[in-house]
C-alpha cells in the first residue's frame, strides 16, 4: 500500500503517477485509506486537520511518487439569485454552520430538504446538480461538518 504524507499546492508541471477523485467531505480526511480506480490501496497520513483542495499534489516520504487530488463530482444544491438575496441566503446558511461554496453568482451546498425549503421560502432558485463541490474552509481554516 502506498502512503502519502506530504501535500504540495497545485502544479500543472508535476508529472503525477495517480489521481484520486475525492468528495468535499473525503478531502477533509487527513488519515484515511482510499482505493484507486485500478483497485490499488493508498493511505493518507497527512498533518491532522489538513483539508485537501482540487489539484493538490501528494507525495510519499521520499517524494518519488506524485498523486493529484481531484474534486469528485457529487450531488449538490446550487442556489441562484441576485447578490442581495445570495448574501441573505449565505447569512442564514452561515448561522447553521453549513459547508457552503460561495461565488459571486451562486452558493452551493450538500443536498438537504429542510435547507432547500428555507431557501425556496426566501425566494431563491435552487438547482440540483452533480458537480465538484469546493466549500469555503472557514475563517480559521477549519472545515466543520454540522
Amino acid at each position: 500500500m502506498l502512503t502519502f504524507t506530504q501535500r504540495h499546492p497545485p502544479n500543472d508541471d508535476t508529472i503525477v503517477t495517480f489521481t484520486l477523485p475525492l468528495t468535499a467531505e473525503e478531502r477533509t480526511r487527513s488519515r484515511h485509506k482510499f482505493i484507486l480506480a485500478d483497485g490499488q490501496e493508498v493511505f493518507l497520513r497527512l498533518v491532522r486537520g489538513t483539508v485537501l483542495k482540487d489539484g493538490d499534489i501528494l507525495t510519499d516520504e521520499t517524494e518519488s511518487i506524485y498523486m493529484r487530488i481531484i474534486a469528485k463530482p457529487e450531488a449538490v444544491l446550487t442556489i441562484l439569485a441576485e447578490i442581495p438575496l445570495l448574501l441573505r441566503a449565505a447569512y442564514h446558511l452561515g448561522n447553521r454552520h453549513i459547508p457552503v461554496e460561495i461565488t459571486s453568482t451562486y452558493l452551493r451546498l450538500s443536498p438537504d430538504p429542510v435547507l432547500a425549503a428555507m431557501l425556496t421560502q426566501l425566494g431563491l432558485e435552487i438547482k440540483e446538480e452533480v458537480v465538484p463541490f469546493q466549500p469555503e474552509l472557514g475563517a480559521y481554516g477549519n472545515h466543520s461538518h454540522a
